[in-house]
């Protein structure tokens, strides 16, 4: 497992929450559960491009982080739901703002980030 060498800064909002929020799917799992995807397999059927072993790697460090709990009922075979805590819910409004911005900005993201793309790959 990665063990960080550099402690993270956190004195800034901006850090603390990057530090929370960073990694490709997090925000997307937290948005899929507020909606009600609580099981693993429904949250893979949601973001299928993400690996089962990354959603999972994912998903504990939201729990680590407190904003997820974990369910674990004692069937064959186990059953699992995550769900959001209250300080998990205190952020799918910050998510929902950044999502609205991203459609509001659609036209222009996808260009930036496909001349980005472009440029990156004739080097």
């Amino acid at each position: 497992m990665y063990e960080r060498k550099i402690l993270p800064n956190l004195s800034c909002g901006l850090d603390l929450i990057g530090e929370v929020l960073y990694g490709k799917w997090k925000m997307r799992l937290l948005w899929f559960i507020n909606e009600g995807h609580k099981r693993p397999s429904e949250l893979q059927r949601k973001i299928p491009d993400a690996s089962r072993r990354v959603l999972n790697i994912q998903l504990k460090e939201l729990e680590d982080h407190e904003l997820v709990t974990r369910k674990i009922y004692p069937v064959v075979p186990p059953k699992v739901e995550y769900s959001l805590t209250e300080f998990g819910k205190s952020l799918i409004p910050v998510i929902g703002a950044i999502g609205h911005w991203g459609d509001d900005n659609a036209e222009r993201l996808r260009e930036v980030i496909t001349k980005r793309l472009s440029h990156t790959n004739t080097q």
